[in-house]
């Protein structure tokens, strides 16, 4: 067939055949008419990306449209149609080599091992995920033995590339993989899932090969992304990302999210292999094998989508190898996969999602012994470059460029304060970075955008993406993360910033707007929830500044604290309290005002500390002297002072505070103060869902007022 009749045919068959040309050069044919077929009838290279070609398989049965795919493959391979589908500007001019026979061979037995491996390990721990790790077998051999470059002595060199394994159920042969580079012992696979073992069901930062805790699916993508960025954009340096993806999880919103950020910046150092191995859980996914639809979608978020068999060796080398060479877009693989592959009478069967194989398990080790060449297989990852290497960085003492600078009494917001501190630390070091959700004009981080505009990453109003790429942007310290949006807003992404705990991450989280004092936006905008959540997150620090100075040094603070660090900030101004030489110290709060006469101990925090100081001085017309606390930080609490000072008050307490009831400052007290006799607690809070009104109107009409807090004070001293 020549080159018109091709022409021709096609413009006859547009209805029934289609042809899709994808950005890596490989070309995926799929008939579009009920030939039962149901698969790809052939994929091959363009002319021009290869040195060498395959001969295309014969086309699927019972359909004569499929003959004209491989005519036109034919004609393709010949190099007679290189003007019709010409190579995308978006793949290097770089030839592909095929892995010598033996190589591909080694990889194909090395894939059975890891087969085996994770069933021996899920017989050990009697409990596991043996079916999603064979689905992935092919696809962690090539990974980890033809692409990963790594460092096996220093798993987290910066240098080295990045691996994700997002269906973090699939950790067996995760752990398989690293066994076989040589960074331990293979035999210490049978004890997954012990009490004493690291080797955990799901991976977590408790191995030194692992960046981040995954299990909770749909986050992978996210973190993914952040290290990406950080790469091409701030290392500057060659090492890839590669992140693995259910098509289960594909099913959550965040993956998209995730997606959409990738694409929109050119992340072409970032490769998303999606294991599309038909069923979940409990039953098949809503897409099974429609790779079509995997491909649009994810071509249409700006991705080289690649469609490949995904237990081919051949298919899969090429993919990577594609991947590796596309620039200005991130790359897709999509993988077809079959759960329990090569398992007999289990492959492709419901009802194996999480099963160890039982009294099966013999056979099918038997019948994947039987399909190896070589058992004794020994591979090697590749090294990592001497060139292109990432940077050192130091991430430690980072200071304000010049201390806070107020004068008593200034009216300023904590949010502005924050802006203002964010871009000092800034420019003390080059590896601060903010990112935000599209609010960046209301919490202030575009004062580091304004000076450092490289240095900011915008997130769109994406929350859960937000704080997975802030979370992949840290690892292996390559940053100091700030991430800000209005505090409420960050409740949709707690199980990201829960998973970023779990991940031992250093990210500075930072919520403006919170409490009914923001005033006419309404309730859907106020932060009332978001003490209690972060108080709820493992080894957190959580920040409430009240005035100017105090934000810039918690800023400071969170910038060299360990863990999540949450620093609540507030839309109203307020009076500079403190002056620019206050030293601030984590767990310590500040006695604001007192005298010998106190009778009541007041504690408030941010906007409630100013009600409480109000308060005091009309009780003091009323002859009532009280004194009042700063907390500075609501966790870890300083107890200490509290106790303290209530105890000089007569232990008559009074907490105010602009959140619900249930996990804020309130309770917090209330906790520390449970195992000491003789206090009395009156807690003050907003006790309902708020409504929109001037910011004065709603502190008062929801029982956190200066006038509230005289009635708090004149009822506790009846008792």
């Amino acid at each position: 067939m020549n080159f018109a009749n091709c022409i021709a045919k096609s413009a006859q068959t547009t209805s029934i055949f289609k042809a899709q040309r994808v950005s890596a050069n490989l070309s995926f044919w799929k008939c579009r008419k009920s030939c039962g077929s149901g698969s790809e009838s052939t994929s091959f290279p363009h002319a021009g990306c290869y040195d060498s070609v395959l001969t295309p398989p014969p086309p699927p049965r019972h359909c004569s449209f499929c003959l004209f795919a491989r005519s036109l493959c034919v004609c393709l391979t010949n190099k007679t149609l290189s003007s019709f589908l010409s190579p995308t500007k978006n793949i290097r001019n770089m030839s592909y080599h095929k892995p010598e026979a033996k190589t591909v061979q080694d990889l194909k037995d090395l894939a059975q091992k890891l087969r085996i491996h994770s069933i021996t390990s899920t017989q050990a721990s009697k409990s596991g995920h043996p079916t999603s790790c064979a689905s992935l077998a092919e696809i962690m051999s090539v990974l980890f033995f033809q692409q990963l470059r790594l460092n096996i002595k220093h798993p987290r060199d910066p240098s080295s590339d990045r691996f994700i394994l997002s269906k973090g159920h699939a950790a067996p042969i995760l752990y398989a993989a690293w066994a076989e580079a040589g960074l331990f012992s293979v035999d210490e696979l049978k004890n997954l899932r012990k009490i004493d073992s690291d080797l955990e069901g799901h991976p977590t930062p408790r191995l030194n090969f692992i960046d981040v805790g995954t299990g909770s699916l749909g986050q992978g993508v996210a973190v993914g992304a952040g290290m990406a960025y950080v790469g091409k954009n701030l290392d500057k340096a060659d090492y890839r990302t590669y992140v693995v993806v259910g098509d289960g999880e594909s099913a959550e919103g965040s993956v998209w999210e995730s997606l959409h950020f990738a694409g929109h910046y050119n992340l072409d150092n970032l490769c998303v292999i999606f294991d599309v191995n038909r069923l979940g859980q409990s039953e098949a996914t809503s897409l099974q094998h429609k790779m079509d639809v995997y491909r649009d979608r994810l071509e249409a978020f700006g991705f080289n989508a690649l469609v490949v068999d995904g237990h081919d060796i051949d298919e899969l080398c090429k993919a990577f190898h594609c991947a590796a060479n596309t620039k200005s877009k991130p790359t897709a693989i999509i993988a077809k996969t079959f759960k329990g592959k090569d398992f007999p009478n289990i492959e492709n069967l419901d009802n194996w999602h999480g099963k160890p194989l039982g009294d099966q398990a013999d056979k099918v080790i038997k019948h994947l012994q039987g399909l190896m060449v070589n058992p004794d297989v020994k591979l090697s990852p590749k090294k990592v470059g001497k060139t292109g290497l990432a940077p050192e960085v130091d991430i430690t003492n980072v200071k304000l460029c010049t201390p806070p600078n107020y004068k008593l009494g200034d009216s300023v917001a904590t949010r502005l304060a924050y802006g203002t501190a964010l871009a000092k630390i800034g420019a003390d070091n080059d590896r601060v970075i903010a990112l935000d959700g599209d609010t960046k004009n209301s919490t202030f981080s575009d004062k580091l955008k304004n000076v450092f505009p490289e240095r900011y990453i915008e997130c769109f109003i994406a929350e859960q993406n937000l704080v997975g790429v802030a979370v992949g942007a840290a690892c292996r310290r390559r940053t100091v993360a700030f991430v800000s949006t209005f505090a409420t807003f960050f409740t949709r992404a707690f199980d990201q910033i829960r998973m970023g705990a779990i991940s031992q991450t250093n990210v500075n989280f930072v919520g403006s707007h919170c409490g009914c004092s923001i005033g006419e936006d309404g309730p859907s905008q106020m932060g009332l929830e978001d003490i209690a959540m972060f108080r709820t997150i493992p080894g957190s620090t959580i920040f409430y500044p009240s005035d100017a100075v105090s934000t810039e040094r918690a800023v400071e603070l969170a910038a060299n604290t360990k863990g999540v660090c949450f620093i609540r900030t507030s839309r109203p101004n307020t009076a500079v309290i403190y002056n620019n030489d206050e030293p601030f110290t984590i767990g310590r709060g500040k006695v604001v005002r007192q005298k010998p006469s106190d009778e009541v101990l007041l504690i408030g925090a941010g906007i409630t500390l100013y009600e409480c100081l109000a308060a005091a001085d009309q009780l003091e017309k009323e002859c009532i002297t009280v004194r009042v606390i700063d907390p500075f930080t609501v966790k870890p609490l300083d107890v200490d002072l509290i106790v303290e000072h209530g105890k000089q008050c007569g232990g008559r307490v009074v907490v105010v505070e602009d959140h619900y009831q249930q996990g804020g400052l309130g309770e917090a007290v209330l906790s520390a103060l449970a195992e000491h006799r003789n206090f009395v607690v009156k807690h003050l809070y907003v006790p309902t869902v708020p409504r929109s009104g001037p910011p004065a109107v709603l502190i008062d009409m929801f029982g956190i007022s200066a006038r509230n807090v005289v009635l708090a004070v004149n009822a506790i001293l009846k008792k």
